[in-house]
């Protein structure tokens, strides 16, 4: 079955929904991102399902959704933490090449501004910093492409990315 998916993981503020939409259009793709398709299934915002359900509730349904994903021809963006589920992130490889966007923790806090109202999953007490340090292995296991997104243009990253995707 040939699915030829591309999903994208990195850190929040890496640029996986800006780069995705830009990807689709070169590639003549659809674009999904998982952020929404949680915020669809739970009638919620993202920092909503985190408050009422706290962090293991968000991840739950984050895990539930990426493992009921099935597309095909289709640039997926993931939450950040999509990679604390192997079970999502199996399913994910099983039907698309993963592109892990990496960018410089320095870069990132630049991007992100306040991380409550992003609905980023951190925990009480954790700093960016900590965040990064602790999804960058998780990133690296299960990216198939890495694409350093530090000083290029989203243009150019999808360019890359799609050199790369072709490729695999």
């Amino acid at each position: 079955m040939m699915h030829k998916n591309i999903t994208l993981i990195g850190m929040p503020g890496a640029g996986k929904s800006t780069v995705g939409v830009v990807l689709a259009k070169i590639l003549g793709m659809e674009f999904v991102d998982s952020d929404l398709l949680i915020q669809k299934r739970e009638k919620k915002l993202l920092w909503q399902i985190i408050e009422e359900q706290g962090l293991d509730g968000f991840n739950r349904v984050e895990e539930e959704v990426n493992c009921s994903i099935d597309l095909e021809n289709s640039i997926i963006a993931t939450g950040g933490s999509a990679v604390y589920s192997e079970k999502a992130m199996e399913h994910l490889k099983e039907i698309s090449t993963v592109v892990y966007l990496k960018v410089s923790c320095e870069e990132l806090k630049k991007r992100l501004g306040d991380l409550k109202n992003r609905g980023v999953s951190i925990k009480e007490g954790q700093t960016l910093e900590d965040l990064f340090e602790e999804r960058r292995p998780l990133y690296e296991k299960y990216a198939d492409v890495t694409v350093d997104l530090e000083a290029v243009s989203i243009r150019e990253a999808a360019g890359q990315i799609a050199a790369a995707a072709q490729t695999k």
